[in-house]
């Protein structure tokens, strides 16, 4: 395969359904990506291409040309996101996609639309003296995180594909160059928002929340206000969502109003991690030295986030400013309750109850108190605690991961005087929890050795294990029951970085 860069070869096409490209010429630019030297196929998710209704079989022949952007294929029209943000706290007028080139749209099986997106395909005119590329290791950790994700559950981008670019990247030292391609229901930020706000542009941002109503949110235009119901909307995914990042201890690392989409999805995978140890300090980000975006501040930083969205929406909202803020207002206020409501939804799930008592959020606080002074691990407290929930296992067992052995028995003892009163069968119950309690989740350690070793030897077996591992989290695999253990202390990763 030629390195130059080829267009629209037969056999090579997608379905397109380009609609973006039809929003006005400043919501974008057209940018074709970057031809690279020697491209070579890592990865082909030949289960999400055959659900997304592509030709697998090209995929397999011309996937390096493709997805490194050497080929670009027929019915494309690829362009480059402008979008503005907040990034740990301070705005940026002007960000957008700096390293990142929307090929185009596909409509699935099933009629949804989605982004088909290289990532680290070269230069555009938002690369603010960039070089548009992207470092082999966080192409594989968005690849094994964004699918760990999916299979968790939890809405996510979603990984296509992964290419070596067989060019050099310079960050602190020369690393070996790669191109990760990117499903999303679309690639709307709150920042994009804010990038025509800042402008002081209401018709780009009332022609993008129509945009946004008629792809994400169709029901709301016939709505009385509807882009106040689209600001509840949003509000509502965003707060299911961070409920479930925290039900599986999920750190985002960098949740700037860039990284938040108004589709509801999780995006950017950078230096994001999983817990071992429960703590709500916890901060793995490199860059986020004070903590501002640590486990426990997440759903306030969302609320955060949200309020800037909000800020965008006033002059849609309402033509008087003072109705506009109060309404607005009003949807922020309730951002807290709906997040409470579905956190602790899923915090009784996660510990087997079907019903609900005034005492529930008491008993789950104490759980995790107790874990925290504790020193337990947040994902096998919860698998272990599943087990018990069916008598499948012994208490001792599930004391094992305290730091002191009877530390557990007071708790465990009101958990099961709750349980008494909630008319569940404990065969049912344990079962129920199971889907609920992954065995597996991406450990940082496991992330890194598979990540390490592809960077350094060109070994992927570790990261193929992982993948399949991870695929199937709450089915025990007792064949894989190592990557279900936290670190040893010399394993644990204390860091984790952004890659850009």
């Amino acid at each position: 395969m030629s390195s130059a860069l080829q267009k629209n070869r037969p056999g090579a096409a997608f379905p397109f359904d380009n609609s973006y490209v039809g929003l006005p010429p400043r919501f974008f630019v057209a940018q074709a990506p970057t031809a690279v030297a020697e491209p070579w196929l890592i990865k082909l998710n030949e289960a999400l291409a055959a659900e997304l209704g592509l030709d697998v079989e090209t995929l397999r022949r011309d996937g390096e040309a493709i997805f490194s952007g050497n080929l670009v294929p027929e019915g494309a029209a690829p362009l480059a996101m402008a979008y503005a943000g907040h990034q740990f706290g301070g705005f940026s007028p002007q960000l957008g996609d700096g390293r990142a080139i929307l090929l185009g749209e596909i409509v699935d099986r099933s009629g949804k639309r989605y982004d088909i997106q290289l990532k680290g395909a070269g230069p555009t005119p938002f690369s603010r003296r960039g070089d548009g590329r992207a470092p082999l290791g966080p192409v594989l950790r968005e690849y094994i995180i964004s699918e760990a994700m999916f299979a968790l559950g939890i809405p996510a981008t979603r990984a296509l594909a992964a290419v070596k670019t067989g060019e050099p990247v310079y960050r602190e030292k020369v690393l070996p160059g790669a191109v990760f391609t990117r499903v999303a229901a679309s690639h709307i930020r709150v920042g994009t928002f804010q990038y025509f706000a800042a402008r002081g542009d209401t018709d780009g941002v009332r022609a993008l929340a129509d945009y946004v109503i008629g792809r994400h949110y169709l029901a709301l235009k016939e709505a009385e206000n509807p882009y106040l119901a689209l600001f509840e909307a949003i509000c509502e995914r965003q707060a299911a969502l961070i409920a479930r990042w925290l039900h599986v201890g999920f750190i985002h690392g960098v949740m700037n109003t860039d990284n938040m989409t108004v589709s509801g999805e999780t995006i950017d995978f950078g230096p994001c991690a999983f817990m071992d140890a429960y703590d709500p300090a916890t901060v793995f980000s490199s860059i986020d030295q004070q903590g501002r975006y640590a486990y426990a501040n997440q759903p306030a930083i969302g609320q955060w986030n949200l309020a800037r969205l909000g800020e965008t929406l006033l002059p849609l909202i309402d033509a008087e400013p003072d109705g506009a803020v109060d309404k607005a207002n009003a949807v922020i206020k309730s951002y807290g309750e709906r997040f409470q409501a579905h956190w602790l939804s899923g915090m009784r799930e996660k510990i087997g109850l079907t019903g609900e008592e005034d005492g529930d959020l008491d008993l789950v606080q104490a759980l995790l108190t107790l874990m925290q002074t504790q020193g337990a691990d947040f994902t096998l407290t919860f698998r272990r605690l599943s087990d018990l929930a069916g008598d499948n296992a012994s208490e001792p067992e599930f004391a094992a991961g305290f730091r002191e052995l009877d530390a557990c028995g007071t708790w465990l003892a009101q958990w099961r005087e709750r349980l008494s009163r909630d008319p569940y069968a404990a065969t049912k119950r344990a079962s129920a929890m199971r889907r609920v309690n992954p065995a597996f989740i991406p450990r940082n350690h496991r992330v890194e050795q598979a990540i390490e070793a592809a960077v350094e030897n060109g070994d992927f077996s570790l990261f193929e294990s992982l993948l399949a591992v991870l695929s199937k989290p709450f089915e025990d695999q007792p064949g894989f029951a190592a990557y279900m253990q936290p670190p040893k202390p010399s394993e644990r990763v204390l860091a984790t970085f952004c890659g850009t």
